[in-house]
């Protein structure tokens, strides 16, 4: 598909279809950089990711606010500005299925995540994913495009944080800028970036 038939067959998944988009995040995480580092061995990162997923980006499903492609190979879960990650899922998670050695520094990471938040409404997307194969042909740029859109029309900015230098230029491409370096312990770097709302795009 060319990106104008990428762009138009963005759908948004029911909260039936959330196991299908949290295996697609866990797929497309596979090679993550921290995301590894917390579940180095395959098997753990294979039980526990799907709840990490669910535990940061659940409620996206509950709020109409979770995109996919319509073959399903790319999924972004969006967090509306009343919406929250589930902080009690996260912290059993951590004491659960983080090894000991790194639970006080995921748990470090978690809080400084939280805190470059702004303090304005805005909306979070705590992950966006395209499986293997189908990456470097669009995807990630069409499920970007098609809520940024949304933010623009109500002047609300985005928030995300990278966790791999190969994804922050594409992220850069479509207005959003670094704002702090996450870096705990021996976990690899953590970027979070901002984008405020195209002023043009009001009234359209």
């Amino acid at each position: 598909m060319n990106a104008e038939e990428i762009s138009s067959s963005i759908i948004t998944a029911s909260p039936q279809q959330a196991g299908q988009l949290v295996d697609v995040v866990v797929r497309a995480f596979i090679s993550d950089p921290p995301s590894r580092w917390v579940f180095p061995d395959e098997q753990q990162y294979l039980q526990y990711f799907p709840q990490f997923v669910r535990a940061l980006g659940g409620n996206a499903f509950t709020q109409g606010a979770a995109l996919a492609t319509a073959d399903y190979s790319g999924a972004a879960l969006w967090l509306a500005p009343d919406a929250a990650p589930d902080e009690e899922a996260l912290g059993k998670l951590i004491e659960d299925g983080v090894a000991a050695e790194k639970q006080a520094e995921m748990a470090a990471i978690v809080a400084q995540m939280g805190g470059c938040h702004p303090d304005e409404p805005h909306w979070y997307l705590p992950f966006i994913g395209v499986t293997p194969a189908r990456q470097g042909r669009g995807y990630g740029a069409a499920l970007l495009r098609a809520q940024l859109s949304i933010c623009d029309k109500a002047q609300l900015p985005a928030y995300l944080e990278s966790t791999s230098p190969k994804s922050q230029p594409l992220y850069e491409r479509h207005g959003f800028r670094a704002i702090a370096e996450i870096k705990v312990g021996s976990c690899p770097s953590i970027v979070p970036m901002l984008r405020r709302p195209l002023m043009s795009a009001v009234g359209t």
